[in-house]
């Protein structure tokens, strides 16, 4: 009963973050802003991992878990960043309505 009480926090905790980062990316129209949602919603779910490891008494997997997921982060928002510029470079703005107009 007491893991239960330890986990709801940080259960909901994750559920902000999970609706923080899904607004972030709905909502804006700045690649970096969309950027930045993926970056909490990758947060939350390693929050979450280590939530679930710590309940099931698998710390070490966990971690290596995490340490696996944040090298993959790292290197996928590296490429999404380049990208961006690339974008950014070419048109000028990191407007997603701006982009899209300009195959016209």
């Amino acid at each position: 009963m007491e893991v239960v009480q330890i986990f709801w926090p940080f259960l909901l905790f994750v559920i902000m973050l999970f609706i923080i980062g899904i607004y972030c990316i709905a909502i804006t129209f700045n690649l970096i802003r969309a950027l930045l949602g993926a970056e909490i919603l990758i947060k939350a779910i390693t929050l979450l991992v280590i939530v679930a490891g710590f309940i099931s008494g698998r710390t070490a997997l966990a971690q290596a878990v995490v340490i696996s997921l944040i090298v993959v982060e790292a290197v996928s928002i590296t490429v999404a960043v380049g990208i961006v510029l690339g974008i950014h470079g070419h048109n000028n703005s990191l407007d997603t309505r701006k982009i899209a107009d300009t195959d016209k």
